[in-house]
């Protein structure tokens, strides 16, 4: 599970290649589009340029590849500090946040499963927020150090976010992941630059860390804070709500089995919406003569 963070990008290794006449940038510890330039019985190598040949081993390789073939491969340091490749996906990419489970911890810190198979990714003690322990579940962030050149990971997320201003409108729709419980609510990453507050009483559905869904922003105050909503805030929330309902219930035979003594879940599970909106929502259909509210639910008037 992950989220992209495009700014961070300068921090990778970055090399120039030129594929098909089209200049492009090896990233170690991102997904590339590398040209296969030879084949052998244990794989084939790609064009890695001031990296040299790139082996992609045979276990890798999709059926019928052949030479001139471009494909989509992760880049990163072995065990051994060499460049080697592979189609597996991580669960984060440099510049991304993904849940990862602690799997060991040694002198120099923890090791957590980064979803490459024989490579698991090093949060040192002074990444950690907090001492972590083997089977916890965690948020990381995946970096590059500009020191040692290897890729690690973090749990101190403050230096990597709100580093540029917060340039939000009300009512603005972004990308979140859900990083952290607090005595307010929820902390969550806000299009992966960002940190934004989703408070107690605005909180509808499951949340949990790592969760990634779509959320609206409410509020940026003068210093820069950030305040998210689940719903679209406003008469537009309210409008798309009952063009839903309406919908919903054309496509069920003009009926469903929900009305304002239904409980938040049954409702969230089909509309994701809170219980005081539905509630409001189906009043204001109902007083325009659109449905009706029965015991047993609401039925579209025909």
């Amino acid at each position: 599970m992950l989220i992209h963070t495009a700014s961070i990008s300068e921090f990778g290794y970055n090399h120039r290649v030129f594929y098909l006449g089209i200049e492009v940038m090896v990233k170690i510890g991102q997904i590339n589009k590398l040209e296969v330039t030879k084949t052998v019985d244990f794989g084939v190598f790609l064009d890695g340029e001031d990296f040299g040949s790139i082996l992609l081993p045979s276990r890798f390789v999709p059926e019928g590849t052949e030479v001139g073939e471009a494909l989509d491969v992760f880049i990163y340091f072995d065990s051994e500090n060499e460049v080697v490749a592979t189609t597996e996906t991580p669960k984060a990419q440099v510049g991304q946040f993904g849940l990862m489970n602690v799997i060991g911890t040694n002198s120099i810190g923890a090791f957590v499963d980064w979803g490459i198979a024989k490579k698991d990714l090093l949060i040192p003690f002074s990444e950690q927020r907090g001492r972590l322990n083997e089977g916890q579940s965690i948020l990381v962030y995946v970096y590059t150090d500009k020191a040692s050149g290897r890729i690690v990971g973090t749990t101190r997320f403050n230096k990597w976010l709100d580093k540029t201003p917060a340039n939000y409108e009300k009512g603005q729709q972004v990308d979140i992941l859900i990083a952290e419980r607090t005595d307010l609510g929820y902390k969550a990453v806000v299009n992966g630059e960002h940190w934004g507050l989703i408070f107690h009483s605005d909180v509808f559905g499951k949340l949990f860390i790592g969760k990634q869904l779509k959320a609206f922003i409410s509020d940026v105050r003068e210093d820069g804070k950030i305040s998210l909503s689940l719903q679209r805030p406003g008469k537009a929330r309210m409008d798309d709500l009952s063009e839903k309902v309406i919908a919903t219930l054309e496509k069920k035979e003009g009926f469903l089995p929900l009305s304002d003594k239904s409980s938040p879940d049954a409702i969230f599970a089909e509309f994701r919406t809170s219980k005081g909106t539905f509630k409001k929502t189906i009043g204001g259909l109902y007083k325009a003569g659109k449905i009706t509210i029965e015991k047993d639910g609401i039925h579209l008037v025909k």
